[in-house]
């Protein structure tokens, strides 16, 4: 078992394994994912902007932008593509620290929906966008420097047990914290606030496709790899269930909100408490 802020178990369970695939191209069906989570991704991005009234449009749209940094760079880092070294490095970098922004954008995608600020404002996609810029910058900076040893700093994490409690925080228990903050606080929005139970099986869908990814990506990964001889792994579909859990969350959020505004009695902006009309 792993301690704490080490990712020698992580490295161990891929060098049990290596993933061969197609020659120059090791993980295609990665490749193929990536790119169908790009389309669909541009999808949501332009039926979001359909939903005039819909709260929290842009800042869903925002959420959508990052996922798409995130699969462009899956897809170097990830997919096995032929690349140097130093580049490939260059797009982990990028690659974990947009992960880390996505799931921040996403936790405060959760608070946008209690208008504690007006949604799409300037106030709002800059504070999101700003903060989300700083963890970005942040985390992007540990990572290269420990893959580049810029300050020789984190040097020691490139040996086993790989230790860099830093990027271990940023990377894998910051998100798990804001995704688990993300469900709470929506969970109460729909439950408590807007006296809904239907979007909850978005919600609680959207939380079992993205768990299930991360069960093949941490857990089954190396014995899909074996079965098949290094063909495929866990990967593969970590990222079909993310892109599922994506799909899902965006309907989950559609579900809550107006497409255009109503004439009926509302809970809050573009908010529908059901069929009460004012008379």
């Amino acid at each position: 078992m792993a301690g704490f802020g080490e990712f020698g178990l992580f490295q161990q369970s891929e060098s049990k394994c290596p993933l061969t695939g197609i020659p120059q191209l090791g993980n295609l069906g990665v490749i193929i994912l990536c790119g169908l989570a790009i389309a669909v991704s541009g999808f949501l991005i332009w039926r979001s902007e359909k939903k005039e009234a819909a709260v929290g449009r842009r800042e869903m749209q925002l959420l959508l932008g990052t996922y798409i940094l995130v699969e462009i760079c899956e897809i170097f880092t990830v997919g096995g593509l032929p690349i140097e070294k130093k580049i490939k490095i260059g797009f982990t970098g990028i690659h974990i620290a947009a992960i880390t922004a996505a799931f921040w954008i996403l936790l405060l995608n959760a608070a946008v929906g209690y208008q504690i600020l007006e949604d799409g404002t300037p106030l709002s996609l800059g504070l999101i966008g700003g903060s989300a810029f700083v963890i970005f910058i942040g985390t992007g900076y540990i990572t290269l420097d420990t893959g580049y040893q810029w300050s020789g700093h984190f040097d020691s994490s490139l040996n086993y047990p790989n230790t860099n409690v830093g990027l271990y925080i940023l990377y894998q228990l910051a998100p798990l914290i804001f995704i688990t903050l993300f469900f709470i606080l929506e969970s109460f929005l729909v439950l408590k606030v807007l006296e809904e139970k239907k979007p909850m099986l978005y919600l609680g869908g959207a939380a079992l496709l993205f768990a299930c990814g991360q069960i093949f990506n941490y857990v089954i990964s190396v014995h899909i790899c074996t079965a098949t001889s290094g063909k495929i792994d866990g990967s593969l579909f970590e990222t079909l269930f993310t892109i599922l859990a994506v799909v899902a969350l965006w309907f989950f959020w559609s579900s809550i909100t107006e497409d255009e505004w109503p004439t009926q009695v509302v809970v809050g902006p573009g908010y529908s408490s059901g069929p009460l009309y004012v008379s």
